[in-house]
């Protein structure tokens, strides 16, 4: 028996042992399965999928994305920079949204400041490097998922290589000043970006498409606003959020209605405004 038989095999008769109505292949199956033929738990995913078997881990998103874009999902890959407050988020949400393959990098460690906004602070996480919190966290979330943790700071040489293969970028930096670089890699690499910044009760969810200018080309690199005005958990989470929907709407459409543009949301008015860069 070949590699794909087996593989289909074990599928087919795991996914018999649910007590669902439809035909299921619950997290335990997929990896015992992982066990027994060596591949990743995404690929099984994404082949039970195409064998019309739903993985139950992804049953509730089935309501609203149908099979081809789980398994586009599942196929993708996204290359995260930053696992701060938006990039803790955004990690996650991706995981459990199935997206196969994430790398992901950020150099430093949780402290006390960051345990008012970022999912990925805890009292027990305090200290450790933020990339190590990741890699525990999405392995407890999501094992399926090939998750890669970088813990250092990205520079203009060796943005190329982490960007390797990637289909979406996520720009969730803390700061401004590596925003420029890393647009600029995003579209030597031909990749599609989102990027998202936040101040205070505001913040922007902005798309940016290969051979477009984003929002690092007129935002500069002082990061007073965010010093001043300060970093609540509700937008951080609103705008992490709105940057991995586009993201997921990005690896299964290509496009996105935000593509040279710009989403403006102040949730203290909670008015919002999309404007043209």
């Amino acid at each position: 028996m070949d590699a794909h038989a087996q593989l289909d095999g074990l599928i087919q008769k795991l996914s018999n042992d649910t007590n669902s109505d439809s035909r299921e292949l619950v997290p335990e199956s997929v990896m015992h399965i992982a066990g027994q033929t060596g591949l990743q738990g995404w690929q099984i995913e994404a082949r039970s999928l195409e064998l019309g078997i739903t993985p139950s881990r992804y049953k509730r998103n089935a309501q609203a994305m149908d099979a081809t874009g789980q398994t586009q999902l599942l196929n993708s890959r996204v290359a995260v920079v930053g696992l701060g407050g938006l990039g803790g988020i955004a990690v996650e949400t991706l995981a459990r949204a199935g997206v196969g393959r994430i790398r992901a990098a950020d150099h430093d460690s949780f402290e006390p400041s960051n345990l008012n906004r970022q999912a990925l602070a805890t009292m027990d996480t305090l200290s450790m490097t933020k990339a190590e919190t990741a890699r525990r966290r999405l392995s407890a979330i999501n094992p399926s998922v090939a998750f890669e943790a970088l813990a250092q700071q990205l520079t203009n040489e060796s943005l190329d290589d982490f960007l390797r293969d990637a289909d979406v970028v996520i720009d969730a930096l803390g700061g401004l000043e590596m925003r420029l670089p890393l647009e600029q890699a995003a579209a030597r690499n031909n990749i599609p970006m989102v990027s998202g910044a936040l101040a205070g009760w505001t913040g922007y969810v902005a798309v940016v498409m290969p051979g477009q200018s984003g929002p690092a080309h007129f935002m500069g690199t002082d990061n007073a606003a965010e010093e001043w005005l300060g970093c609540p958990v509700t937008t951080v989470n609103v705008i992490s959020s709105i940057m991995i929907h586009e993201c997921i709407r990005l690896l299964c459409t290509g496009k996105s209605p935000l593509s040279g543009r710009m989403l403006i949301v102040d949730l203290n008015t909670l008015t919002q405004e999309i404007v043209t860069i």
